[in-house]
């Protein structure tokens, strides 16, 4: 990448959340370098983000949602149990309804449908889809689009209606800033991170990080928080390499297609609401918690947006991770046993 094209670039995404800020719109710092990038994009600009930028920003994202990991967390924890059930559940549900319209509506095959509509990791599912057989650009469009709908449905709809939790009263996280514990922090997440991408396993810059973290903490050690600005600028990261995804041609592959999947899409997140709830009801939790615990963004997105509103984030967290683990661990031998049914019956 060209150092003028980068300059730009960044100046684009820059110039997107000092917008968003001033408008005041929700999680101005993904959501303003988001919408710019990916309107510049689709018309036709060349702008593009650097693999390290969405790294950096992740290693941000995995290393403050490990800070959250108290001690004091392990009840609430195991309180969540039944909602990482829930979500499970869910999002098995929602992949197999899902497939089933996309190949009756969306004139795909089966292994397209089935990788398209899992909730899991845009590369990772990605990765399943070409392992399987399947057409790899569909599978990773269809994710692109679910993580745009949902990473700018939700927040609007939270700020409109005045969401705000406060998990820095309730889980008591330690905001002190130590120069020489935050380099400490720094290399142990990015050698965890390393080491998660040499093994590569999944989604290595999130998680390496916040296994990292939440280790360090739940054994009662503060090293350092990570600044404001640090955070702020993670989040410019991961908003301006996700609107570099929306190319100008990017509606017009599979436009039938596409217009299924934001369908199912609109579909998931109604009934997303409605099974947060029925939760909140059932188990006197908190609407927005559950909703952010079951709706079908990416991790880092849904993370995002926790933290920045302080709405349950180690258990928005925990519930993402082992949905999104478990998905990726049974989605592939599900579509095998499925296609196997398919051409025996």
């Amino acid at each position: 990448m060209q150092k003028k094209t980068l300059f730009i670039s960044l100046a684009i995404a820059l110039t997107g959340a000092v917008v968003a800020l001033f408008l005041h719109l929700p999680l101005p710092w993904l959501m303003g370098p988001l919408l710019l990038t990916a309107m510049c994009r689709y018309s036709g600009l060349n702008v593009q983000c650097p693999a390290w930028c969405r790294k950096a920003g992740q290693w941000c994202i995995g290393s403050s949602l490990g800070l959250y990991f108290m001690p004091s967390m392990l009840s609430i924890w195991q309180s969540a149990m039944g909602l990482i059930v829930v979500a499970i559940a869910f999002a098995l549900l929602q992949n197999y309804l899902g497939s089933k319209m996309l190949v009756h509506f969306g004139g795909v095959g089966f292994k397209i449908a089935w990788f398209s509509s899992s909730v899991g990791g845009a590369s990772e599912m990605s990765t399943l889809a070409e392992r399987y057989g399947a057409e790899v650009d569909k599978v990773a469009s269809a994710h692109r689009l679910r993580v745009l709908m949902v990473v700018v449905s939700i927040p609007f709809a939270f700020q409109y209606l005045g969401v705000q939790g406060h998990d820095a009263s309730q889980f008591g996280k330690n905001s002190l800033f130590d120069a020489w514990g935050f380099l400490a922090l720094l290399g142990l997440t990015v050698s965890t991170a390393l080491f998660f991408q040499w093994r590569n396993w999944i989604n290595p810059w999130v998680l390496g990080p916040l296994l990292a973290a939440a280790v360090l903490t739940l054994s009662g050690n503060h090293w350092s928080a990570i600044p404001q600005e640090i955070q702020n600028i993670s989040q410019m990261f991961i908003g301006w390499s996700l609107g570099c995804k929306f190319g100008p041609d990017f509606f017009k592959r599979a436009p039938q297609f596409l217009w299924i999947v934001g369908v199912c899409n609109a579909v998931a997140l109604l009934a997303a609401v409605l099974v947060a709830l029925v939760l909140a009801w059932t188990w006197a939790g908190s609407v927005p918690t559950f909703l952010l615990g079951l709706a079908p963004g990416g991790i880092t997105e849904m993370t995002i947006t926790a933290k920045v509103l302080q709405l349950g984030v180690p258990i928005v967290t925990t519930v993402q991770v082992a949905r999104m683990v478990c998905v990726l661990l049974i989605t592939g031998p599900l579509c095998h046993l499925q296609a196997a049914h398919k051409e025996t019956s």
